[in-house]
């Protein structure tokens, strides 16, 4: 251990050999000198145990020079965990010596189960089934009549489509900003062809969309900070393009400040919206962190959370990004820098008190399932209750009781 005094050194793991083609790495280079901190960019191939130092590259005099470094004291985790893992071996040993930030909290539909289990925010969950032949899609389409179909992975809006029931024998196909009509035959090719490609999931279409027509979300983009807090780095709308339903920036879509946004389209709600999502953002942020001490004892330190507002104001989510990217703005991106920078110092000295707590964390969790209350619902009551709900089952298939 190093003094109290002692540099911070932060090294960054990444997946590509060459610096200068990920875009964050100056950034973090700046930031961290800014902030007092020595920074290394490096590869898990560079490193050597047995000698414990890294063949790094760090940016000194206008460019990225390889060094030799010694093991840093804390490591931000900024590569492809697909690209990573052929270094998996490499890289648990190193998550035994070293800290890591950026833990991965599994793809969209792992991050809605664990929320569905554990209850606290399912009131805000799309009831979303993972489509495993054409029969079940149309068990749900019949169902909701208007549902989105999208790879389980699926990134920057590529891949959706919005899928219509528009008569016995029709459907509506949008993807992108083209409309097909498709027949049942069509519908069942398109999405078997699909189903080969990966695994896909569909959700009933809940949309948010302003007076002028246009559709839109909010990214919610939260981090800890240098206190090892949950703080809103910045919420922000998308909006879709005219004739498109999909507001990704990626794919055509634009963004404004939150607050015009919100007077332009709630006028004196404004303020209580844009507190309630600030809200809700760090609530979820807590309780996911909580959930990922409790079950793989991590701790995570930054998401991203879309949103949408149907026309009640009540908050739907859309998708949660364990890694989300810096919003579209220079300065806000230097925001999340900042805060990741500073973390990654609070994590590197203060480990013992952040392992006190996912140790209470589990232990929460396991004296929870020992006193878990049985209800049951019986007679008459509990037959009227259910009659007529449909259950789409997150895991299994669909149960019209």
């Amino acid at each position: 251990m190093k003094g109290s005094l002692a540099m911070t050194i932060i090294g960054m793991l990444h997946h590509r050999l060459d610096p200068t083609t990920v875009l964050k790495s100056y950034a973090f280079a700046a930031v961290a000198k800014a902030e007092g901190a020595t920074f290394f960019y490096f590869t898990p191939k560079s490193v050597d145990f047995a000698k414990r130092s890294i063949r790094a590259k760090v940016y000194e005099n206008g460019q990225w020079q390889e060094k030799t470094m010694p093991f840093p004291d804390v490591i931000y985790n900024a590569g492809s965990p697909e690209k990573l893992s052929v270094s998996k071996e490499i890289i648990d040993r190193l998550k035994e010596e070293i800290p890591f930030t950026t833990h991965s909290i599994g793809n969209k539909w792992n991050v809605m189960k664990r929320l569905k289990e554990a209850k606290e925010f399912e009131q805000y969950l799309i009831p979303s089934e993972i489509v495993k032949d054409a029969d079940l899609f149309h068990k749900f389409v019949n169902y909701y009549k208007r549902v989105v179909f999208k790879p389980i992975d699926g990134r920057k809006g590529k891949g959706i489509y919005f899928i219509t029931k528009a008569g016995a024998k029709y459907f509506e196909v949008r993807k992108d900003s083209t409309t097909t009509t498709y027949t049942k035959p069509q519908l069942d090719s398109l999405i078997k062809e699909q189903l080969a490609s990966g695994t896909f999931i569909m959700q009933p279409y809940i949309q948010s969309v302003t007076k002028s027509g246009q559709v839109y979300d909010f990214r919610l983009h939260v981090q800890k900070n240098g206190e090892g807090k949950w703080v809103v780095t910045t919420v922000y709308p998308r909006i879709a393009p005219n004739g498109s339903i999909i507001p990704n920036i990626n794919n055509g879509g634009y963004t404004n400040y939150l607050d015009p946004f919100l007077e332009q389209e709630f006028k004196d709600e404004a303020y209580n919206i844009r507190r309630m999502l600030e809200h809700f953002s760090l609530a979820l942020a807590h309780h996911l962190d909580e959930i990922q001490m409790a079950k793989f004892g991590e701790v995570i330190d930054e998401i991203g959370i879309d949103v949408g507002l149907d026309q009640n104001q009540k908050i739907w989510m859309y998708e949660v990004n364990w890694r989300p990217g810096c919003p579209p703005a220079f300065y806000l991106e230097l925001d999340v820098v900042i805060h990741s920078i500073r973390y990654a110092m609070y994590l590197a000295k203060n480990q013992k008190p952040l392992k006190k707590k996912i140790d209470q964390q589990k232990s929460k969790q396991v004296e929870a399932k020992k006193t878990l209350p049985i209800i049951a619902i019986t007679g008459s009551a509990g037959e009227n209750y259910y009659k007529g709900i449909c259950w789409f089952d997150l895991i299994e298939k669909v149960e019209c009781i």
